[in-house]
């Protein structure tokens, strides 16, 4: 069997503990970031099964219409909409998803709001250059963590923001304002009251047609000019060109970014890279070893059970159906 695994990145899909599991088959390892239809043709075309690194491919109609000895996509984590499983099914391609965790994901954005908030970038940065304490953070005790989707990821951040002293305040849906009362949190009155009353407003949506573009200009006009806004989900999440206006207008004072519009985000003159109030991380939050090792391994269990021919659960059941 071939399995083709694109967007290796970081070259350590091999060091994994799980990648042992694919002994005994042909896989094909790529660690660049491809989006020409073409090339990827050529590079999956005697592919039995793709394993997906999250979203960084995108599979539709005119790259799927090019391999018809691809058999299985197993998708490490769950499947976006990077993925048309639509025309998968018309393809007679089988689609498997595995599951996520909350964990990295959470812990990456404490670490990007204690450094914005702390302006530890630019001192350390100061500091090698020879230069000592050339600036002052902020504390995170008694700043009003606003919270906007209130999940797994959401809701861990909860309990470190209690931790560290900091009231929550939540908007979402209804459900997840009032599972957070019922954690002892506060929800907002309101969407205009959420972006105007919290320090430091974190974003935890999944990217939908429903949230696409979902965070305006408006309401990010309405923080303060010593807020901070944090998105580790989905840069898609705010209007395009949204933030930065909003940050060049002073409201809100800063950001901490770990996901892009275009992504990898290798322009290093992006206005955003450049701005002085943000503080930006190549897509950390999923990236860690731990994590790998969750995604990788249910993904390649999910290949060896498929070509076992023992139960699986598809995302497209048809296509079994129709075997």
């Amino acid at each position: 069997m071939h399995i083709v695994i694109p967007d290796d990145y970081q070259n350590v899909i091999r060091t994994l503990d799980c990648y042992a599991t694919l002994n005994g088959h042909q896989v094909s390892l790529y660690h660049d970031a491809v989006d020409d239809v073409q090339l990827l043709a050529e590079r999956f075309a005697d592919a039995d099964a793709l394993v997906l690194t999250r979203e960084r491919t995108r599979i539709d109609e005119a790259l799927l219409s090019r391999l018809p000895n691809l058999k299985l996509i197993s998708q490490t984590g769950k499947v976006s909409n990077h993925l048309d499983v639509e025309a998968c099914t018309r393809h007679g391609v089988a689609v498997m998803e595995g599951r996520g965790s909350p964990i990295a994901p959470a812990e990456l954005t404490w670490a990007l709001i204690i450094n914005a908030r702390r302006q530890l970038l630019p001192a350390m940065q100061a500091m090698y250059e020879g230069q000592w304490q050339v600036n002052l953070g902020q504390r995170l005790a008694g700043q009003t963590l606003g919270i906007w989707g209130y999940g797994k990821i959401g809701q861990r951040l909860a309990r470190y923001a209690q931790a560290f002293e900091m009231p929550v305040l939540v908007w979402g849906s209804e459900a997840s304002r009032q599972a957070a009362i019922a954690d002892g949190h506060q929800a907002a009155s309101s969407r205009d009251a959420f972006f105007a009353e919290a320090d430091v407003v974190t974003l935890h949506l999944r990217l939908a047609p429903s949230t696409r573009h979902l965070v305006t200009a408006a309401d990010l006009a309405r923080m303060k000019p010593r807020a901070l806004l944090v998105n580790t989900s989905r840069a898609e999440l705010i209007a395009p060109g949204a933030l930065l206006e909003a940050l060049n207008n002073g409201r809100p004072g800063f950001a901490a970014l770990d996901v892009f519009e275009q992504e990898p985000l290798v322009d290093t003159n992006h206005p955003l890279l450049q701005h002085p109030g943000v503080l930006c991380t190549p897509h950390l939050g999923y990236v860690e070893r731990e994590g790998y090792e969750l995604y990788f391994g249910d993904a390649f269990a999910n290949v060896r059970a498929f070509f076992c021919g023992d139960d699986c659960t598809l995302v497209n059941p048809e296509v079994r159906a129709g075997q």
